[in-house]
């Protein structure tokens, strides 16, 4: 577990490089929520879920939709370390022609659907789930969703629709770093009790630690095992985490690192490279 734990923090780490990588060759972008969501699709990618790289439409593989389509540096993160594509394709994010757009879609190997209305996508990911079920297939369908995304009464629809039709092969996930676009979500439209509120409306809800991989593993690991309803993961996640000068700055949301601070969170992220290293070499 030890082992698996410290290549999924690597895996994490090396995504968050390229995050800010692109985004500043981009010069625009959402960083906060991005880096706030890698940890999450770190894990889903390189350990919960079932797909392959070469055979992106293998009819078997499970599926992950990114509801908060603006946060999309990181899927595209995974994608490429996974081999779906190129990382030289990263640096043409947001460019003129390239497949690599602000909010993703079909032309990216690996993107089961377009996204970024957000409020949508839990809706998409159910009509995945459903699916299966009627095809009588045993993939099972992930939804990462925003904090700020689920005030919106669509999410709710589709979250009373999931436990009525007893969907247990659909896995919501909540990147809650309590931030959106206009402030904190506290300020803006307050979400709590949100676990209550998911378990009111028929769904077996999880709490974690949105950045602790053993505890992300194990709340997989209990949707992979829950019967009759769908499970939706709470994690509580940091906006802008890994940067110390992104966390916790609701500018960051949506603007790309300068040049300069491109140094510093790569100098950042290097630093923490080098210390979980140690960590393994001492051990």
């Amino acid at each position: 577990m030890e082992t698996k734990i410290k290549h999924l923090k690597n895996k994490a780490n090396e995504m968050r490089k390229l995050i800010v990588e692109m985004l500043a060759k981009a010069g625009s972008g959402h960083p906060g929520g991005s880096l706030s969501s890698t940890d999450i699709i770190a894990c889903l990618y390189f350990e919960i879920m079932k797909h392959d790289p070469k055979n992106p439409a293998w009819p078997d593989r499970d599926r992950f939709h990114l509801s908060k389509g603006h946060c999309c540096p990181a899927l595209y993160a995974a994608l490429s370390l996974s081999g779906y594509f190129s990382q030289d394709a990263l640096w043409t994010l947001r460019k003129f022609n390239s497949m690599l757009q602000g909010h993703p879609d079909k032309r990216v190997p690996g993107v089961e659907i377009a996204s970024g209305s957000l409020g949508q996508g839990l809706s998409v990911a159910l009509g995945m789930a459903l699916s299966a079920k009627v095809d009588k297939k045993g993939y099972r369908v992930y939804c990462l969703m925003g904090d700020g995304e689920i005030q919106e009464g669509n999410i709710w629809e589709a979250a009373m629709a999931a436990a009525h039709f007893k969907a247990d092969n659909l896995c919501g996930i909540i990147d809650y770093n309590h931030f959106q676009i206009d402030g904190r979500t506290d300020d803006i439209m307050n979400l709590e009790p949100l676990l209550n509120k998911w378990e009111a409306f028929g769904w077996h809800a999880i709490s974690c630690d949105g950045h602790n991989i053993k505890e992300l593993l194990e709340a997989f690991r209990i949707a992979n095992s829950v019967k009759l309803k769908p499970t939706v993961i709470i994690a509580h996640t940091v906006k802008g985490k890994g940067v110390s000068f992104m966390e916790h700055v609701v500018d960051f949301h949506g603007r790309a690192p300068t040049e300069k601070e491109r140094e510093i969170a790569l100098k950042e992220l290097g630093e923490i490279e080098n210390v979980e290293k140690e960590i393994e070499e001492e051990e």
